[in-house]
């Protein structure tokens, strides 16, 4: 009972943890819809710039060592995982005015840890999201893609909304 004192006085930021579940349980089943609904690698028209396209990452963000030997498999799980962790470890400490950060963490923890079910089950992450323009084709995503991208977007423009420190920190200059 103390612990969950000590949590909710922190802010209990540990119950947006259920935002991270969320994007799991949506990726995971897209990925499954998409790979029950679509031929690898055959692409299917949307809208003019984005089709649906089944592909395969044996790699990181944009294929990034998708051609090693497979050590990358393993590595890419542990480091999620590790990630994992300190994400739930910050989000526990997070003060309760710290809402959009805890968004934020939850987005990248849920992204992480449905590409990180794919690793491990599959051996590669399951990627159907393709936009392109003429000829340029970005490489192709998915749910949990998505969601990491708007949780590190998040936190990049939170360090432009916080103000400076103005603790005890700097140096006076009396």
């Amino acid at each position: 009972m103390d612990a969950a004192m000590t949590e909710l006085s922190r802010g209990g930021k540990l119950k947006w943890l259920w935002l991270a579940v969320l994007v799991i349980i949506l990726d995971l089943g897209t990925k499954a819809m998409a790979t029950a609904m679509l031929t690898y690698g055959d692409p299917v028209p949307v809208v003019p710039m984005f089709n649906l396209t089944l592909l395969h990452n044996t790699g990181a963000a944009f294929s990034f060592l998708a051609g090693a030997a497979g050590w990358q498999r393993w590595f890419f799980v542990a480091l999620a995982l590790v990630v994992s962790v300190v994400l739930v470890y910050w989000l526990k400490n997070l003060q309760r005015r710290e809402t959009w950060t805890a968004v934020a963490i939850v987005l990248i923890l849920g992204g992480a840890l449905g590409n990180v079910y794919d690793r491990v089950v599959h051996g590669y992450v399951v990627d159907f999201l393709h936009f392109y323009w003429r000829d340029w084709h970005f490489p192709a995503f998915n749910l949990a893609d998505t969601a990491i991208t708007i949780g590190a977007a998040m936190m990049i423009l939170d360090m432009f909304r916080k103000p400076a420190n103005s603790g005890g920190d700097a140096e006076r200059s009396d």
